[in-house]
Formats: C-alpha cells, sequence, structure tokens
C-alpha cells in the first residue's frame, strides 16, 4: 500500500492514490477476521535545554521543606551529575506563541539544586539539562503532572536499600562514605548493614512478606543462623510473634552488660579476654549481651582471687574468696571492732571544698528542671570523691587481724564487697568466750549480707526447666526445696514488717512470755526469754537484694551505728531511749527470731511435723495482722524462683488465674521451656502469688471491732495434698 493512503472516516471507504489514479479499497469493517488496532501512546520528547532557558512553574504542588536540604541535593548532583530529568512544558505569550523559556511544573527541587549549583559558579547558565518537555497546549494539567511525579513512586524496600549498602561495602566503600553518599545518619547505614547478621532464609521470609521489619531487626541482635532460624521455626507455630520475645529468646544463654558480673568486670575486659558482645542497634539494650557466661565467671573470680592477694597482704590471717556467699554466712562468726581512720588536714581541707562546691551547684540550679549534662557529671564527681573520703575501711588492730579473717565476694551493685574482721569461733581467746557468755562482749552484726554462693546456685538451679513431666497434675505438691525456698523469702518479708510495726512485736512478745509462763515450765534464769536467729540457709538467688532484705540491712547499720559497746553502757542507753525508740528497737530485735520457714521433719526428728505446722499458722497470724503482701516488697514468678520448678499444669493454672484463660490457651501447646519464659512475661507486672506466698484477707468481726485473722492453708498442708 502506498505511503500516501489517507483514512477518510472510521466506518468509510480508504482511499488513495496509485500511479496517479484514485483507487478505492474496502473499509475495515469489511474483515472481520481483524480487530480493531489497539490506540497506541506518543511519549513527550526529551532533550537538553540550557539552564538559562528553565524556569520554576507555580504549578508546581510541592511548597512544603522536604526532608533532604536543597544543599545536600546539590552535592549529590555535583558528585554523580543528575540522575533524573526535569518535566518542562514551553512558555507561551499571550496569542499562544511559544516563547522559547521553558516552565518546570516537575522537579521543582531539582530545578532549586541546579540553580544553587549556578550560583556557585560550579555549573553554568548555559549548561544542558536533560528534560522531557511535554508539548504545548496539552489536556494535562501542569498540576497534574507535579502531582503525579511525587506521588505515584514506591518507596524502596528496606531489603533492597540493606543489599544496597552490602553491595557498596564489599565494594570498597565505608559505612561513613556510603552516609555520605545518600545523606542519611551514619546510624542508619549501620542498622542496614547489621541486616547481614541475619540468615539467608530470613531474608527471603521477609521479602515475601512472612515477618514484619520489626522482628526481623530483632534476629540482627545474633550472629548464629541456626539458631536464628531454631528460633523462628518456634514462633513462627505460636500467636505471639513479638520481637521483645525473639530478643529474649536469643539472648537467653547470656548474661546482660548491665548484670552485676558485667559492671565488676568491665565489657572491655571481657571483650579483650575473647569474649563476644551480641548489640541490638535497633533497640536500647543497656549495653547489649556477653554470650560467654563461662568466660565472665572466670574473669570474675579472677578479679576477686587479685584483689584478695591485696588484703591478704594486710596482716589477715584468712581470706575467703566466692562469686557469692550464702545469705547469713557470717552467723557462726564474732565480729571484731575496727576504728576509724582519722582525715589529715589536707583531706579535711578537700571534703570542706568538696562540699562547698556542691551546696554552690545544687543552690544555682535549685529551681532549673534539669541539670545541664556537665553540672551533673560534675556532681558526680563531687559524690564519689566524698564517698571516697568518708566511706574508708577501718583500721584493725595487729592482734586482731592475726586471729581474723575478710570474705571477699561481688556485691549485688557490682562493686567488690570486702568483709573484714571476722574470727572463727575456734580462734577466739577463752576469755573472751567467757564474756561473750556473760553477754558482755557489744553488739555483733546480726543480719550479714550476702548472696548464694556457686555451690548453692548451681543446687538451687537442679530441675529449672526440666523436660516436660509425665504427672501434669496440678495437685502434684512443690518440691521440699522450692517450698523451702518460698517460704525463706515470705520469713525475710515477713522479718521487714514485724520489725516496723512494734505495736504488733510486743504483742508477740507477751503471746510468747504468756505461753511460756502458764503453759510450759519456767526457766530457771530471771527471765527466760530471749532471741534466737534464725538462718535461712535455703533460698532463691533473688532474696539477698529484695527490698525486704535491703531494708533489714540499712535498719540494722543504723542501730549498730548508735549502739555503745560495753555492757554497762549498753544498759543505761536503753533505759534512757524514748519509748518510740524502744518499740522500735524490740521489734528489730524480735524479727530476727521469725521463722515462717516450710521444712520436712525426718519421720524420726526431734522436731515433729506437728510443731513445725503449728509454728507456720502462727506465722500466719502474724501476716495477715500485719497485712503482708508479697507483691509490694517486690516477689513474682520468675523461671529461677518458681516457674521452672513445677508441673506445666501449675503453669497454666498460674497464667489462667492471672492473665486469664485466653492467655493460658496461646501457651498450652508450648514445650515446658519455652512455657516458662512466656509465662513469666505474662505474669510480670500481674501481681499473682503461689498459694504458699498468699496472705490472708483481715475479716472485721461483728462485736467489738476487733481484726479476725482468716488463716489461709499452710504450706505443710499444700505439701500433703
Amino acid at each position: 500500500m502506498c505511503e500516501d493512503m489517507e483514512e477518510e472516516g472510521r466506518g468509510g471507504v480508504r482511499d488513495g492514490f496509485r500511479g496517479g489514479e484514485r483507487v478505492y479499497l474496502p473499509s475495515v469493517v469489511e474483515f472481520p477476521a481483524m480487530a480493531s488496532a489497539i490506540q497506541k501512546i506518543s511519549l513527550s520528547s526529551s532533550r537538553d535545554i540550557p539552564f538559562s532557558k528553565l524556569v520554576l512553574s507555580q504549578a508546581n504542588v510541592r511548597r512544603i521543606k522536604a526532608d533532604q536540604s536543597i544543599e545536600e541535593l546539590a552535592a549529590d548532583i555535583e558528585r554523580r551529575g543528575l540522575l533524573q530529568g526535569l518535566n518542562v512544558r514551553p512558555v507561551v505569550d499571550d496569542a499562544g506563541t511559544e516563547t522559547g523559556m521553558f516552565e518546570v511544573p516537575a522537579g521543582g527541587r531539582r530545578f532549586r539544586a541546579l540553580e544553587l549549583l549556578v550560583r556557585q559558579k560550579k555549573l553554568t547558565k548555559t549548561a544542558p539539562i536533560p528534560c522531557v518537555v511535554r508539548e504545548a497546549g496539552s489536556p494535562i494539567l501542569a498540576e497534574d503532572d507535579s502531582l503525579a511525579e511525587n506521588t505515584q513512586r514506591a518507596p524502596l524496600h528496606p531489603l533492597d536499600q540493606f543489599r544496597a549498602f552490602r553491595d557498596m561495602l564489599e565494594k570498597g566503600m565505608s559505612e561513613e562514605e556510603i552516609a555520605a553518599a545518600f545523606f542519611v545518619p551514619l546510624t542508619v547505614v549501620k542498622q542496614r548493614l547489621r541486616l547481614m547478621t541475619v540468615s539467608e532464609k530470613l531474608l527471603d521470609v521477609y521479602e515475601q512478606d512472612g515477618m514484619r521489619l520489626e522482628q526481623l531487626m530483632a534476629f540482627s541482635i545474633s550472629d548464629d543462623a541456626a539458631r536464628q532460624a531454631q528460633v523462628w521455626d518456634i514462633i513462627s507455630q505460636s500467636h505471639n510473634r513479638e520481637p521483645y520475645l525473639i530478643r529474649r529468646m536469643l539472648t537467653e544463654k547470656t548474661v546482660r552488660a548491665s548484670d552485676a558480673r558485667a559492671r565488676f568486670v568491665g565489657v572491655e575486659t571481657y571483650v579483650a579476654a575473647g569474649g563476644h558482645v551480641l548489640r541490638d542497634l535497633f533497640e536500647a539494650d543497656d549495653g547489649g549481651w556477653l554470650d560467654d557466661p563461662a568466660l565472665l565467671d572466670r574473669l570474675v573470680i579472677d578479679k576477686i582471687n587479685a584483689a584478695a592477694e591485696e588484703i591478704r597482704a594486710e596482716g589477715w590471717k584468712w581470706v575467703e574468696t566466692a562469686r557469692s556467699f550464702p545469705w547469713g554466712h557470717t552467723r557462726a562468726f564474732h565480729e571484731i571492732d575496727g576504728t576509724a581512720v582519722v582525715l589529715s588536714e589536707d583531706e579535711v581541707a578537700s571534703l570542706h571544698a568538696l562540699r562547698a562546691e556542691q551546696e554552690v551547684l545544687e543552690a544555682e540550679y535549685a529551681d532549673a528542671d534539669e541539670l545541664p549534662e556537665a553540672v551533673d557529671v560534675r556532681l558526680g564527681e563531687i559524690e564519689r570523691a566524698v564517698e571516697a573520703l568518708e566511706e574508708r575501711p577501718l583500721a584493725y588492730a595487729l592482734s586482731d587481724m592475726a586471729r581474723a579473717g575478710v570474705f571477699v565476694s561481688l556485691d549485688t551493685d557490682g562493686t567488690l564487697l570486702i568483709e573484714r574482721g571476722f574470727v572463727r569461733p575456734e580462734d577466739m581467746p577463752a576469755t573472751q568466750e567467757e564474756t561473750a557468755e556473760d553477754g558482755a562482749t557489744g553488739y555483733v552484726d546480726r543480719l550479714p549480707d550476702g548472696e548464694l554462693s556457686e555451690e548453692n546456685d548451681q543446687t538451687a538451679g537442679q530441675g529449672v526447666i526440666a523436660g516436660d513431666e509425665e504427672d501434669e497434675d496440678t495437685g502434684k505438691p512443690l518440691s521440699d526445696r522450692l517450698l523451702t525456698e518460698l517460704t525463706a523469702w515470705r520469713t525475710l518479708a515477713l522479718r521487714d514488717a514485724f520489725a516496723a510495726n512494734p505495736h504488733i512485736a510486743l504483742t508477740e512478745l507477751l503471746h510468747t512470755l504468756v505461753r511460756d509462763l502458764y503453759w510450759q515450765s519456767a526457766g530457771a534464769d530471771c527471765l527466760e526469754a530471749y532471741v534466737r536467729e534464725i538462718s535461712l540457709p535455703v533460698h532463691a538467688p533473688d532474696m539477698p537484694g529484695s527490698i525486704p532484705a535491703h531494708a533489714l540491712r540499712q535498719r540494722n547499720e543504723g542501730w549498730k551505728h548508735d549502739l555503745p559497746q560495753d555492757d554497762e553502757a549498753l544498759w543505761q542507753w536503753l533505759d534512757r531511749l524514748d519509748d518510740t525508740s524502744r518499740m522500735a528497737l524490740l521489734a528489730h530485735c524480735l524479727s530476727f527470731g521469725l521463722n515462717a520457714q516450710y521444712e520436712r521433719m525426718p519421720p524420726y526428728g526431734a522436731v515433729s511435723q506437728r510443731s513445725v505446722s503449728e509454728r507456720l499458722a502462727r506465722a500466719n497470724r502474724l501476716a495477715t495482722v500485719l497485712r503482708l503482701d508479697l507483691v509490694e516488697v517486690g516477689w513474682q514468678p520468675t523461671v529461677e524462683n518458681y516457674l521452672g520448678r513445677v508441673t506445666k499444669a501449675r503453669i497454666l493454672a498460674a497464667v489462667r488465674e492471672a492473665r486469664g484463660d485466653e492467655a493460658a490457651e496461646r501457651i498450652a501447646h508450648l514445650k515446658k521451656g519455652d512455657m516458662v519464659r512466656e509465662a513469666e512475661q505474662l505474669l510480670e507486672g500481674s501481681g499473682w502469688l503461689p498459694e504458699v506466698l498468699r496472705t490472708a484477707a483481715v475479716q472485721e468481726s461483728d462485736g467489738d471491732g476487733s481484726t479476725v485473722p482468716v488463716l489461709e492453708e499452710t504450706p505443710d498442708t499444700i505439701a500433703a495434698e
């Protein structure tokens, strides 16, 4: 067909000329086998236009400043050139004639960046700019083009961004260069590159929308691909797939950098010794997790032993070291008295200067909502310097040191705990022992501080998160050791509450005296009333750092500081005390004799199980009238102190009682190890307590208004179910 053929309408005939002769061709509609031709689009032409011929259009819809500044975009264009051309239209005059200028409705930020480069003399005014030219009179509005260019774009997938960063890193660019090239913070680049630690399997899952970005980022704290896959296989079968759960499962065999051991050794020392730290670049992680607990424990012991060598050089007879000692480890020892070291004139002057500076700073910023960082740092330095001057070790006589020793261990706050001046009973002189029998040795610290030793800690951990039990009956009794640990916690809290309530303490003392006077034979002494400190050798690891333990220690240290050391002076001092102080001291001393611990007696022991049950019943009465609440004093169920030590049925019963049936059903299908960790999270903050730790309510009587305690079941009864 000739090229000069033309079409005369859609439904008519097509005609043309061939060799000067007009010919008629049949219409398209006469060929039913041929489909209608699809209308083809034509794209706007593109060409280079000198920058001086471009002007910014008022039709550009972007009016608000974007995240990336014009200066940053200009620097990027300077480095890599213009990656995307401008969308322009001819400017026409009133008659519709093109003027030779072109307006820019789409690409305004690029235009401004180019304009900045021209002003900076980095680009000539006549530099050719790649442009896509929309023909004049187009039915598509300029505002339409501007809006489409800013909305018809898909943001880059985070995985694509990560892979691009990774490729650039592998090709020799540093993280800083990548951040500078894309005008993003260095932390963004580090976070994206952190995804390199995530296994390709999980990256594929994320790419297929099988998990959220927050979940993927949670996996980046570990570089163990096998463990990552294992954790995903577990939680993908669960309803709970939250990032916090992923992090917790990946770090369950690690030690937090905020742990006392890590603070004592120092993360830098741990890393220098070959340890590895897991970090979460996406969330606050308090310094990360140390993934080699064995190495950390060895470093702790090494540092304690090194400190012990220095202390041994002071002249002590013996020095014992441990990561932690059991509660009450100094109970069988005598304690010798040291004398405070007198400050030198220079030290006194330094102390006064520090306190004066502290007062000035505190007065200057008394009304400030927040202290400036420099001031806050300086106040911290002053506090530490004052503490170092005021709380120096006591001085001991060489003769006393020759028969006494020192305990060196790790304190709960991550510092070295040095307990000086303890004498074994066999090392005490006979004269002093006799004096001790007469009660004239002065006041001895009756509330030693300490934690579980490594040996006890291992014993306490036996059976934690054991395999799934065959007997899933919730009526299965708790183990004797667990009952003892739980009731030791309750005893400690009961002592604190008892010591803080002198009225009830006096009532209990009178009750004991009346029982001894009227129901039992009287003693031969002038007063057969005494307090025998009850030790708590079996306890959970969290008890020494608990709220009641801290309160008892503080109260004990306060009284110890005030008490005279001479027997006659002590009597005179007690006689002159006001009634409030006498009652408080009485309650404090009596509290050491409280015993609410469960204990399983041997079949033919000296103490019957019945007497233990009666003792626990009396302890329950005290707990009731004192309104003892173990939740308020900080006990909550954890893997170590309860959940890992009971059956799955008891775990589910606890979750059901605290959080409802739905919460229990969500974890019912899990294995024991996963269930206890989930349950710990669910029970946190719920206020749930095992029955053995609960206190019965106080009911008001209908008669004289006195309270009648409603006693709960004793641990002995629970164990016998």
